[in-house]
């Protein structure tokens, strides 16, 4: 692969990642500088989160059409800044909303699209993809911990000055790129793809997974504040995130060969009860600094673990003409639904951070159902 495809492939994942780092910790932060309560954030994250349910899809629809993931890529990073410059004078409750779920559904066109773009340039070379997605992490952390700096430096405002240049970044460097040449190859396999939905052992994994993403509610969503309540100083909310980035990168290595050792629905179980235990340390001890380090090591499981093993179930489960369709599906619902109910009941629960403990009880006692629930999947090993 040419050097320079490969920087400018490189840069548009340290970007679109780097934005992940931004948003991750320190949009409830910059929500609650503009004097939102608790109820509200979690509001306005479950409908940002919610876009994910329609945005991906839509996108998907539109590429296989025409396509031409460059010109999607392009569309959706150059609405996406527009959208995210509103955030500038747009102060009350619905019009902020509205700019960031605008914000939300153009950007979620970005990543798949790249995703198929870049295998493509490389010609599905794991080695390479590794060596360029490895710039996404990177990108997560250092903006992770920048941001946390610069806003304790000035106020949580910045946030939106800081997203404002990363999305500028982003859709410059997507007026770098070139479309490559795909070949595509029509399948005479059977394309019915509610069959393969409605087989229990999908269903209990759709259930599992989402119930997980469920869980994710109080810490997508208030940890950041949670810390800050704990008097931790605000850049520390980035060396903790990006520690548990790190963790997940790490069992990225090695989760192809756990995946053949041990199959998809142990590591999920697997994934699930030590997710049940991380958020019960965090709600319970995350005041003790060496605890919550571990509860940010034990992301390895919770994400990076679950990740790997749930891509290998679907890529298992669905005929190779059903694969876009079904990790579709599965991202707009496991992410979609279970992301917006997570974010919505931790708003609901967190009462301004007096319900802290009882919202990661919730996430502990959805992770442990789910993880019942999972032990019943018969997959492939």
């Amino acid at each position: 692969m040419n050097s320079p495809l490969f920087t400018k492939l490189s840069f548009s994942y340290f970007a679109y990642f780097g934005i992940l780092g931004l948003i991750v910790p320190y949009l409830s932060v910059f929500l609650d500088g503009r004097h939102y309560t608790s109820m509200e954030i979690g509001e306005i994250l479950a409908i940002f989160t919610a876009t994910k349910i329609v945005g991906p899809t839509l996108w998907a629809m539109l590429a296989d059409k025409s396509g031409k993931q460059l010109s999607i890529i392009q569309l959706g990073s150059g609405l996406a800044l527009l959208s995210f410059t509103l955030l500038f004078w747009m102060t009350g409750y619905w019009s902020v909303t509205f700019a960031l779920a605008l914000f939300s559904l153009f950007w979620t066109a970005i990543l798949p699209q790249l995703e198929v773009m870049t295998m493509i340039s490389i010609r599905r070379s794991a080695k390479i993809y590794a060596r360029i997605r490895l710039w996404g992490s990177v990108g997560f952390i250092v903006l992770a911990i920048i941001a946390g700096k610069v806003i304790e430096q000035f106020n949580s405002e910045a946030f939106t000055y800081i997203g404002w240049l990363i999305l500028l970044a982003l859709f410059i460097s997507s007026l770098q790129l070139k479309q490559p040449r795909a070949v595509y190859k029509k399948s005479s396999e059977d394309s019915s793809l509610i069959s393969r939905l409605v087989l229990p052992s999908f269903l209990l994994f759709f259930i599992s997974g989402l119930l997980l993403q469920v869980s994710f509610g109080p810490y997508y969503s208030f940890f950041a504040l949670f810390l800050r309540d704990l008097a931790y100083p605000s850049y520390a909310v980035g060396l903790f995130i990006s520690f548990g980035v790190v963790a997940e990168i790490a069992v990225f290595f090695v989760a192809g060969r756990l995946y053949q050792l041990f199959g998809a629905r142990l590591l999920i179980v697997f994934s699930l009860l030590v997710t049940t235990i991380r958020w019960y340390i965090t709600g319970h001890f995350a005041e003790n600094v060496y605890i919550l380090l571990l509860a940010q090591l034990l992301h390895a499981a919770s994400f990076g673990l679950y990740h790997s093993a749930s891509i290998q179930f679907v890529q298992q489960h669905f005929q190779s003409n059903q694969q876009n369709r079904g990790q579709a599906i599965y991202i707009a619902g496991v992410y979609g639904i279970g992301g917006a109910i997570g974010a919505y009941v931790s708003g609901y629960l967190w009462k301004d951070g007096f319900g802290a403990v009882q919202s990661f009880e919730f996430a502990a006692i959805m992770c442990l159902i789910a993880s019942g629930l999972a032990c019943f999947i018969v997959a492939k090993k």
